[in-house]
């Protein structure tokens, strides 16, 4: 009988599941989406109830497919989307709507920690800077705000822990989300207790902390009825969607960097030393022993699915007569236009935007319209504009002293042959596209398969798992020329940082 691995993805948008044979050979897999509310300005919420709505639907429609057996599957990896702040009451049950990553509610939380205890002691313990977006502040949010709510609360988790507690009845914190806690020791991974007196955190709500591949439950009597999977099937802790999605590409070394295309886009560079910089975002990797300096930017595949869902009739009706898809009809379309977009410059700041340059009022802008620009002068500028997002990011950490070489390119995006040369030529680096498109549930799963022993470490999954089918080298005359309107891109943004606020 096969051995197989389940890889679950809680993402913004949808959650896909996905099973893999021990080479990564995808074997089945299944999306489902649901929705982002929107109640107020700043706000944005997801029903953690529906998360697990959507898992259940995708795995039975999965297995009554009829290519894999439930008793096939040999263990069960959960990735997720980052800095949610489930509130949990003592019978299990979901106590609210959880702040997600897009949520900026708690920005006067922020201010007031800032003033109260500092910025430093904060960065010193954390190795990061004090967002609204991140977890810490949106339970204090909880508690200034809705006392009721607060009172109730049992314990406090993240995406994929929420989903492993589903699936187990096992209450989990693992190590590589635990950065969206300014009460998280870096350093060592742990809970920091005096920290937490300070903030002002119940430490009981804190889950104990596993190692992302550590085996923490098995699949209950209740939740196989909702999900076809065994009694009794092995689940890991899983860790945080980005980190998978870098082990799913094959980085697990230092100086070895993932590229992010999924809706928002950014990297993540591997290293075996803690780096800590304001400007960019540190966390544990799911790989043990290691961290990943991240930038992680609002503006990326999300950018191109709000263009062609707003502007793109004319791409979706020339899919449908060429049988194809509207983005890689965009991407034709910006193809056929210079670098640079003959001086149109795109800010990808959609919903504020993270690092570098942590400004939850920063807007989207088109800058350079003229009666000469046409759809596609926008299509391409709004792929340079994330392109520009990733050097921005490249470019901080390489100044921290990181070592920043090819690119491993993961999501959506990276099926984009146009776009991911455009990243190359605007970063001037190297980048390698996987073989699979589906790296953050591979990486999922290569966590349950070293968690039950499939793989003997994490050096021989990837090696058993992961191939490059593609590598874009830069196009050096380009990326010379792509320079002005980088510093343009980032001149814009200073000029009208201030403007931008009063809207």
């Amino acid at each position: 009988m096969r051995q197989l691995l389940l890889g679950i993805d809680i993402g913004t948008s949808s959650c896909k599941v996905a099973v893999f044979e021990k080479n990564g050979r995808v074997a089945a897999q299944r999306t489902e989406n649901y929705k982002v509310y929107y109640p107020q300005k700043g706000w944005a919420e997801q029903d953690p109830n529906e998360w697990w709505h959507a898992v259940g639907t995708a795995i039975q429609a999965m297995l009554a497919e009829g290519d894999i057996e439930a008793s096939e599957i040999a263990g069960v990896g959960i990735d997720g989307q980052s800095w949610s702040a489930i509130a949990l009451g003592k019978d299990g049950e979901v106590l609210c709507n959880t702040p997600i990553w897009m949520d900026t509610r708690a920005s006067g939380i922020c201010e007031e920690l800032k003033k109260r205890i500092g910025e430093e002691e904060l960065f010193n313990v954390c190795g990061n800077p004090l967002q609204p977006a991140y977890s810490l502040p949106k339970i204090l949010w909880y508690k200034k705000y809705t006392p009721d709510i607060y009172a109730k609360i049992d314990k406090v988790l993240q995406s994929n822990s929420f989903i492993a507690y589903k699936l187990t009845g096992q209450i989990t914190q693992d190590k590589s989300q635990g950065y969206g806690y300014q009460c998280f020791d870096m350093h060592t991974g742990t809970w920091d207790k005096s920290l937490c007196e300070k903030l002002g955190i119940d430490m009981k709500m804190l889950p104990k902390i596993y190692e992302c591949h550590e085996v923490v439950g098995y699949v209950t009597e209740k939740a196989a009825k909702e999900t076809g999977l065994l009694v009794g099937t092995p689940v890991v802790a899983g860790g945080l969607d980005a980190a998978c999605g870098t082990l799913g590409a094959g980085v697990i070394q230092n100086g070895q960097t993932q590229e992010q295309g999924g809706q928002a886009g950014g990297m993540s560079i591997c290293t075996d030393t803690y780096n800590a910089d304001k400007r960019l975002i540190l966390s544990y990797h799911v790989v043990p022993e290691r961290w990943l300096l991240q930038g992680g930017s609002v503006g990326g595949g999300g950018v191109v699915k709000w263009f062609e869902q707003e502007f793109g009739a004319f791409e979706r009706e020339l899919a449908k007569q060429n049988g194809t898809h509207s983005f890689e009809e965009m991407s034709k379309e910006a193809d056929e236009i210079r670098a640079g977009s003959d001086g149109l410059v795109f800010l990808p700041y959609m919903a504020g935007e993270r690092s570098p340059i942590w400004d939850t009022e920063a807007k989207g802008v088109y800058f350079g319209l003229d009666y000469s620009k046409t759809r596609a002068h926008m299509i391409r500028a709004s792929f340079e504009g994330v392109a520009y997002s990733l050097r921005h990011n490249i470019e901080v950490a390489e100044k921290t002293g990181a070592e920043v070489n090819t690119l491993h390119a993961m999501g959506g995006a990276a099926n984009s042959r146009v776009w991911t040369q455009l990243k190359a030529d605007v970063t001037g680096k190297k980048i390698a596209v996987p073989a699979s498109d589906t790296a953050t549930t591979l990486g999922a799963a290569i966590l349950a398969g070293v968690g039950v022993g499939i793989y003997q470490s994490f050096e021989e999954a990837v090696r058993e798992t992961v191939q490059i089918k593609r590598v874009h080298e830069p196009d050096f005359s380009k990326h010379e020329a792509y320079q002005k309107y980088f510093d343009i891109y980032l001149e814009i943004y200073e000029k009208l940082k201030d403007t931008m606020k009063k809207l």
